[in-house]
């Protein structure tokens, strides 16, 4: 795609960089970070006859590392952060080797329709944090409605 002649004047003038237009189509910094957390993160998902469950491997993170929403009425969303520890207990902490990730994990995950939002529920144990989503029950048949006929 050519630059109008005008704009490049412009560009030249306000000393914008040559490669611009490369910098206007590259993904953002936090387009990438998002992406980097997602592809990062395993999940299980299994189906039950009454019940959606996402299975997450998330070791040596607590409770309030770890956030599970519903947005836009249909959409979950883990997400989390572990963190580096600098010190602990027995005071400065110095890294030899780490090996363990750090940083940004998220998932998100389009429900069904016949999911009830509202009896969600999480658990984590051990390092596995366990999103169960129960289904509603499938509504019942219409019934024939009987009119009675009056002869008169």
């Amino acid at each position: 795609m050519a630059m109008d002649p005008s704009l490049i004047t412009v560009q030249h003038l306000l000393g914008v960089p040559d490669d611009l237009e490369k910098l206007l189509n590259a993904p953002t910094h936090s387009y990438m970070r998002d992406t980097k957390a997602m592809a990062s993160t395993p999940v299980d998902v299994k189906e039950y006859p009454n019940s959606y469950v996402f299975i997450i491997d998330m070791p040596g993170l607590k409770s309030n590392d770890i956030k599970v929403q519903v947005e836009d009425e249909n959409v979950l969303n883990i997400s989390g952060e572990r963190k580096r520890n600098e010190k602990d207990e027995e005071g400065e902490v110095k890294y030899i080797r780490m090996e363990r990730r750090v940083g940004k994990f998220m998932r998100k995950f389009t429900l069904p329709a016949d999911c009830n939002l509202e009896a969600i529920s999480a658990a984590c144990q051990d390092g596995v944090l366990t999103v169960t989503v129960p289904k509603l029950p499938p509504p019942e048949p219409k019934k024939p409605k009987t009119i009675e006929v009056k002869i008169g």
